[in-house]
């Protein structure tokens, strides 16, 4: 059984065919996706426009780069702790 990935601009298409009044089990079926898929994108999503999806990916991108940033940070201290120690 294979996956799609929706991109998040096909997922607000989606969910702006079902606020224009289709059903969810109609657009569900339509394109191949669980109903609980739609109320789970539907409850991330809801009420974003493609301005606000853009913000969302930017602040998501920025996330992911910080917690890197920390990660590496965190490394490079327990490194020098040890070298503290002097157990190398």
């Amino acid at each position: 059984m294979s996956s799609k990935r929706y991109t998040q601009d096909q997922i607000l298409k989606l969910l702006k065919e079902i606020e224009a009044g289709a059903t969810i089990a109609s657009v569900a079926r339509a394109n191949g996706v669980n109903v609980q898929t739609l109320y789970q994108w539907r409850k991330r999503y809801a009420g974003m426009g493609s301005s606000e999806l853009a913000e969302l990916k930017a602040l998501q991108e920025e996330n992911r780069r910080l917690k890197r940033i920390v990660a590496n940070q965190a490394m490079d201290i327990d490194a020098y702790k040890e070298l503290a120690k002097g157990k190398w």
